[in-house]
């Protein structure tokens, strides 16, 4: 990490640059809102609260070509089995600058293999 702000008290809102309700999630994916909520549920898709009283929504980053970005589900379900929640794993993935540029960024150029390596080295 570049700073020492604990994951959960980043401001999603500011390192986002975009976020979706899960109606827009759905149509994007070619779901319904139910089956976004289980993607959610089973670490698909994560979600978070951006700002107060906006409810939760995904970072449209997260869906490409019609589908969860690729490598995605694997690196949030480490990082959830790390003690990580949503929230952490979305600033995570916005946040970590060892990489050539962000995680979401190496996941959606398919250049996965070094997130998860870092990842899991994170979450044990």
């Amino acid at each position: 990490m570049t700073d020492d702000i604990p994951l959960a008290d980043h401001d999603l809102a500011a390192l986002v640059p975009e976020w979706i309700d899960w109606a827009e999630a759905a149509r994007r994916l070619g779901v319904t809102v139910a089956k976004v909520r289980t993607m959610i549920r089973d670490h698909e898709l994560a979600a978070a609260v951006p700002s107060p009283g906006a409810g939760q929504q995904v970072p449209a980053d997260f869906i490409q070509d019609g589908f969860p970005v690729k490598g995605l589900p694997g690196l949030l379900t480490v990082l959830h089995d790390g003690g990580y929640d949503d929230r952490e794993c979305i600033a995570w993935l916005y946040l970590d600058q060892d990489l050539p540029g962000r995680p979401i960024d190496a996941l959606r150029e398919n250049r996965g293999s070094e997130v998860k390596r870092r990842a899991q080295a994170m979450a044990f």
